[in-house]
Parts: structure tokens; sequence; C-alpha cells
């Protein structure tokens, strides 16, 4: 990763929102290689509010249209109506759709920048669009349902010039930003080993084990009856590119249906957008050279509730080759299970040649910490920021770039499906970043790049 996608648009320390702001273009002004700004915002007032359009505005959609009702709310756009009805609500200047292909159509002129909060399986097909639009746009995470779809943002991203932004907004916190300081400035050395471990077990359960999640409908195979669709809910067009199939309670109401991999992708994808963000910014990692995932029989409709992953990474400067294994649901890494660190339920450690270094999304400590008693902090290089929206905000009137934009992001993306890929079709696969293709594998196209439904193209 380049110092340019490390550094963000804003002050460090406390400031008022219009500081922030008016830091943040003098950050951006004075960092090399930066995006130049679209035309609409060159020479904007930072203090002017940006039009946006709010994609998916129920559950995690509400928050971010709460994190960005500063701005002036252009559009709400929602295939639930009782979300709809909420946000229209609270912003009845905006205009209201419900499917968002219409938004671009019609609405297109109304607004700067989009937020897309949508279900995974959607979230390229109204990224997409903005983008070509030469729109800003921050899409919740994970990026997208697939790989070739993180491509294709991703390429659009760079094309476009826009700030863009995954919602991880974990990577903006002070606590994040001191441990990629740690690990780059050489606390504990080259690190050659890394173990991420998350302790949801959201996939497929036995009935017995489902029966400990409250939110967990057991379910074996796709059903074929239909439940009664909710009032308001446009059931259609929530599928959206994915294969047909009767309304049913085991997908809806959210989270559920991430579950599902027509749907989403799993614990790896979501819960690996946060927690492998850090050793992923931390050691600089891109494209990972190989993969190989462990765990029960892959189920051809459900995501996994415990699997391993390992994914092997190349030198990378003066970095050297590193392993990092992802654990979720009852895997833990082995070190966790011998004892020879405090058993958290979630962690990321980073083991380097003077010693580990073990965080989660509040704290971190060096180990063995006798050994670092007199250990001198390094001073921080990371710009800090308010927040993660409102680093989006600031570099989106300022021309600036975010430190989490789709070139960073995508490739998170690419990397956290890799293995899930690797997990579905039970062998080691060696990746070829630049075709897009797991080596001598063919079995593996299908999911790098899937067929949608008929009506829905990228």
């Amino acid at each position: 990763m380049s110092s340019r996608q490390r550094h963000t648009t804003s002050a460090v320390g406390s400031v008022t929102r219009r500081r922030f702001l008016a830091a943040g273009a003098t950050a951006a002004a004075a960092s090399t290689g930066l995006f130049a700004a679209p035309a609409f915002v060159r020479g904007r007032n930072l203090n002017e509010k940006l039009s946006i359009a709010c994609i998916g505005v129920g559950g995690r959609g509400g928050s971010n249209l709460t994190a960005v009702s500063e701005e002036h709310i252009a559009v709400v756009c929602d295939v639930n109506g009782k979300n709809l009805a909420a946000a229209a609500a609270k912003h009845p200047q905006a205009k209201q759709f419900v499917d968002f292909r219409k938004v671009f159509d019609e609405a297109h002129k109304e607004f700067d920048a989009v937020v897309v909060s949508t279900c995974e399986h959607t979230h390229a097909f109204a990224t997409l669009p903005a983008l070509e639009l030469g729109k800003h746009v921050y899409c919740e995470k994970p990026l997208t349902h697939g790989i070739y779809e993180a491509r294709r943002v991703r390429e659009a991203a760079a094309k476009a010039k826009v700030a863009t932004q995954m919602g991880i907004q974990m990577h903006a916190t002070e606590n994040y930003r001191r441990v990629v300081e740690l690990v780059q400035s050489g606390a504990v050395g080259p690190v050659r080993e890394a173990h991420v471990w998350v302790s949801r077990a959201w996939g497929l359960q036995s009935e017995e084990a489902a029966a400990k999640y409250k939110d967990i409908v057991y379910v074996a195979n796709r059903p074929t009856a239909a439940d009664a669709v909710p009032e308001g809910l446009d059931w259609d067009l929530w599928v959206g590119p994915a294969p047909a199939r009767p309304f049913s309670n085991v997908y809806f109401p959210g989270p559920k249906w991430y579950r599902w991999w027509d749907f989403g992708s799993g614990t790896m994808s979501d819960l690996g957008s946060h927690w492998n963000d850090l050793p992923f910014w931390a050691l600089k990692l891109g494209a990972p050279k190989t993969i190989e995932a462990f765990g029960p029989p892959a189920h051809a409709e459900i995501a996994p509730a415990s699997m391993s992953a390992v994914y092997e990474y190349e030198a990378r400067g003066d970095m050297p080759a590193v392993k990092l294994s992802w654990h979720q649901g009852e895997n833990k890494p082995e070190i966790w299970k011998q004892g020879g660190i405090p058993q958290q339920p979630n962690g990321v450690l980073f083991i380097g040649d003077k010693g580990m270094l073990l965080a989660d999304y509040q704290k971190h400590t060096l180990l063995p910490a006798e050994k670092f008693t007199d250990f001198q902090t390094p001073a921080p290089t990371i710009p800090r920021v308010m927040s993660h929206h409102q680093e989006w905000l600031a570099a989106c009137k300022s021309g600036g770039r975010c430190s989490a934009d789709f070139e960073y992001s995508g490739l998170l993306t690419e990397a956290n499906h890799l293995g899930n890929v690797a997990y579905r079709i039970g062998k080691k696969i060696t990746w070829d970043a630049a075709a897009m293709k797991c080596v001598d594998c063919p079995e593996a196209d299908p999911l790098i790049r899937r067929a949608y439904r008929q009506g829905w193209t990228l």
C-alpha cells in the first residue's frame, strides 16, 4: 500500500467540524499523488453542504444516513417501504425511490455523492452507476459480493477520480492506527506470521447449535414453500441479481441473508472486512499468492459457521513473506489454544522476530510484556480523523483521498472472497491476480464471476 493510501485528509487532534474540514483541505493539497477533485467540487466552499443520495436506509443504512445527515439529503431509497417512510419523515425534502436504478436514471442531477447500504449482493449494482456518473461513493462492507465485482468497482473508482470509502469504521480509530504504526515502525521486528480469529458462528449449524443463537432459523437447504412477504417489501427488487426464489423468513430481515451464498459470503467477507483490515493495512498486503481453507464439507447454499483459511503473501518492499491465518467460529489459532497468549474471543496477532503484538477493536498489547517494559512508542505518523464518515465527507469536498478507499478496500475484499473460494472448491489455490483466475483451477471460475438473473447486468 502506498503512502497516499495511508494518509488521510484531516488534522490530528480534537477540532470542530469546521476546522476539521479546513484541515482536510490543507492536508489534501500538501499530500502527493492525491486525486484531483472533480469539476463540481473544485473550488467548493468546505462549509457548503454536499447533496447526498442514500440507497438503503434501514438497519446499517439508517446509521449511515444519520452519520451524513448534516449534509443535504437529496434522495432516499429502499426496497422496504417501512424503512423508506422512516427516512422520508426525517428528511421530507428528499426524493423517494424504491428501485435504486431509477435514482440514477431520474435523479442523478440532484446529488454529488452516494451512500450505498443495500445488502451485499446488490452493492456493485448501486456503486458502479454512481462511479460512472462521477459521484463520490461510500459503500458498506463488504464492498461487493464477489471478486469480479470488486475488481470492476476498483477499476471504475480509479477512472472516476472521486472520493470513495468502504464502511469499515474501525479503520478510523486511534487503536487501529496505533497498531499499524507499531508494526510498520518495527516494534516487534519483521512479521512472518499473523493470525485473525473471530467468535461469530453465524452460518450452517446443526439444529442443536442453532438453538444457541436467537437470530438463527435452523434450515438445512433452500426453502421451497413461501412465507408471507412483509407489508411494504418489494421482494423481487430485494432479490435483485440473485437467483429468484419464494420469500422466506430465513432470508429476511437481516442479518439472516448473508449466511446464504446467493446473497452474502458468510462471516469471512463480513467480519473479515473489519478484522483482516488490520493486518492488511499494517503489513501492506495486496494480492495473496496462495490460499488454502479448512472446515466441514462445503454446503451448496449456506456459508460455514466455523472455518479457517491460510493466506501466503510474498515479500513486499522491506517486509518479508508472511503467512496470514483466518479462524472463525469454534476455530482458533494453536497458540491461542495452547495458552501462549491471552484467550480473548476475537483478536489479531502479529508474530515478529522481536516479539508479538495482540490487538482487538479497542486495545493492543506488546508481548511478552516483560520484554517491552522500557519500550518507547514511536511518534504518530498516520493522521487521525474524527470518524470514518467525516473522513469521506472531507475528501469529497477537498479532492482528497480516504484511507479505506476502493483501491485499498477492493484488494481487501478480493482477498477475503478468495478464502471462501478456496473453502468451497476444497483445495489449495494459487492466485493469478492479473488474470483474475485460480491457476489450473477452472472450477473456481463461477465463484470468481457469477451469472446474474435475467434483467440484471453490470
